[in-house]
């Protein structure tokens, strides 16, 4: 796998061990011939350790051989997060920071989480690319608001503060990108 193929979620080999990418910034030079810069963290999914690498586009990567199982979110309990296995109904636990911003994402029944494991083991968790979630907060809509106009903050039942448009109001569910954090459409 070169290093322009990576994308949020992915995870590679790294000195051994298995590590997820959790942020992806492109930087791509001024200059005239100048190889556009990946600059990547990754989160060791043994260790949990953060780790930043700068790579070049066409820089090889070991890809991960693990398993997946899908499973859903089933509770959390203070910063213990219970998981359930779609397949067998087995449950699995991770602790909030071992689940990084996918907290921001999870609610009692969320479905299309992929488990990771290697060697019987659960490493993490990676989540649907977009999940629906309720506003619970926000300002009230402006009479005559477009669909092309400003935004305004709003609370979303996860806690997740993001920017939606002036339309939307309280109660109203929407779709958010788990990999950018970002508004996408009003969800049904």
């Amino acid at each position: 796998m070169k290093a322009c193929d990576l994308a949020k979620g992915t995870v590679v080999e790294l000195n051994g061990d298995p590590h997820i990418v959790e942020q992806l910034r492109t930087q791509t030079p001024s200059a005239r011939g100048a190889a556009t810069l990946y600059k990547v963290r990754f989160r060791n999914l043994r260790t949990r350790a953060k780790l930043d690498q700068t790579y070049k586009g066409d820089d090889a990567l070991k890809e991960c051989e693990f398993d997946t199982r899908k499973v859903e979110f089933s509770y959390s309990e203070g910063d213990r997060f219970t998981f359930m296995d779609q397949e067998d109904y087995s449950q699995y636990e991770l602790m909030r920071d071992e689940l990084g911003d996918a907290t921001d994402y999870l609610i009692d029944g969320t479905e299309g989480i992929k488990a990771l494991f290697k060697d019987g083991k659960l490493l993490g968790i990676q989540m649907p690319d977009s999940v629906d979630l309720e506003i619970t907060e926000c300002a009230p809509s402006m009479r005559g608001a477009s669909v092309t106009a400003r935004t305004k903050a709003a609370t979303l039942e996860t806690g997740l503060v993001l920017q939606v448009p002036e339309y939307m109001q309280q109660g109203e569910r929407v779709r958010v990108d788990t990999r950018t954090g970002e508004f996408i459409q009003r969800a049904n």
